[in-house]
């Protein structure tokens, strides 16, 4: 089955379209265009990164992203000791993205609007732990400070019906994952996980910020 038939299919019926009170608003605060074209990162954990990873793939001005292991302590952690839940580190999704071409503020839209489901405490769908926490590993206090900004305002907009528990952590490390969880969607485009977990995912980025959807 091709992805672009199984993104209609699931169009009707995205993910994250149950939980959602309304299309989540832009940010009020952010970090401005830059003016030249350049290369930025965020890092993002919203359950197993195979789905964060396929969604960021496809949003306009992002460049690369990679599944990997942050939050923890124990250095260059494997897929087995973080799926042990004893590491601290949750699965996440470095973003390289271009600056001039989209914001920081966008990314976090799209990480609260269709990548995850950002009221799931220690959990996202089927997976359980505190791996599969829902978190924002900012590099700077610019970062910080939008993130923070962005909760507060989904939360006071009542954008979902239950409080977001997403984490706000600095950025200690990032190590990627085994090179067999890179692009595992485009990868697996069949596999029932993807199938039912994450290309509703990709749908719902189609369907709902169309603006942002790169289409690649």
């Amino acid at each position: 089955m091709k992805i672009r038939n199984v993104l209609s299919l699931f169009a009707l019926s995205a993910c994250m379209s149950c939980t959602l009170a309304g299309p989540l608003p832009d940010p009020a605060a952010d970090i401005p265009l830059a003016k030249q074209h350049g290369a930025a990162t965020a890092v993002f954990a919203g359950g197993c990164f195979w789905g964060i990873e396929a969604v960021f793939e496809n949003v306009k001005g992002v460049t690369d992203a990679v599944s990997g292991y942050s939050g923890g302590s124990l250095p260059s952690p494997s897929y087995e000791q973080v799926s042990s839940g004893l590491t601290g580190h949750a699965e996440s999704v470095r973003v390289t993205y271009d600056p001039s071409q989209v914001t920081y503020g966008q990314l976090l839209k799209v990480f609260f609007a269709v990548a995850h489901d950002p009221t799931q405490l220690n959990r996202q769908g089927p997976d359980t732990g505190t791996q599969y926490r829902s978190a924002i590993f900012y590099a700077n206090a610019e970062q910080q400070r939008v993130a923070q900004a962005y909760i507060a305002q989904l939360t006071q907009a009542k954008s979902f019906p239950r409080p977001i528990v997403t984490q706000v952590a600095a950025l200690k490390a990032f190590y990627p994952a085994e090179a067999y969880h890179q692009n595992y969607l485009v990868q697996h485009p069949e596999q029932p996980y993807i199938v039912i977990n994450d290309l509703p995912k990709l749908a719902a980025l189609k369907e709902e910020l169309p603006q942002l959807y790169s289409g690649r």
